[in-house]
């Protein structure tokens, strides 16, 4: 069953973008760490939106981890640890599940003290395992366990959300 369309999503987009400019709007430099595969195209929609609406300087960086065994590979960021600290940093993902992609996407900011770590995503799932807070949600779903969400955003006719 879809669940959000093309013309939803970049409405999502847009409004998280206003969000993110509003809670940040004294920093010059925000960094945008977008996980794995599709966290990196959330994000890159996100960056879009952000450069329509402010000139501040965002940095995108690719954050890579195995969601799936978070411990049986390194949790890295491309991005140098030096030109993270005391900048904001955004996690992105296309989905909050349990939180814990998220709480592992941490580990490499732990060597280094940014100005602050938020987290958004585009659809935010309402059974939280780890203790996550999620400050830019698209969508926020209560769903079953068993229920999956499918994010569909780059090499599709039409961006969609569907929850199988």
């Amino acid at each position: 069953m879809k669940i959000l369309n093309q013309s939803q999503i970049r409405q999502k987009i847009r409004r998280l973008a206003y969000e993110i400019i509003e809670n940040n709007y004294s920093d010059k430099h925000i960094i945008l760490a977008g996980i794995n595969n599709n966290g990196v195209n959330f994000a890159k929609l996100l960056l879009k939106e952000l450069q329509k609406i402010s000139d501040s300087n965002f940095i995108l960086t690719n954050l890579t981890l195995n969601p799936a065994d978070p411990l049986s590979e390194p949790i890295t960021i491309d991005l140098p640890l030096k030109e993270i600290k005391n900048k904001p940093i955004i996690i992105i993902d296309d989905v909050a599940n349990t939180g814990r992609t998220i709480f592992f996407a941490l580990k490499p900011l732990l060597e280094i003290l940014p100005k602050k770590v938020e987290a958004a995503v585009l659809v935010d799932r309402t059974h939280k395992s780890f203790p996550i807070k999620v400050d830019y949600v698209g969508l926020s779903l209560a769903t079953t366990l068993k229920d999956n969400i499918d994010v569909q955003l780059k090499g599709v006719e039409e961006m969609a959300v569907f929850l199988d």
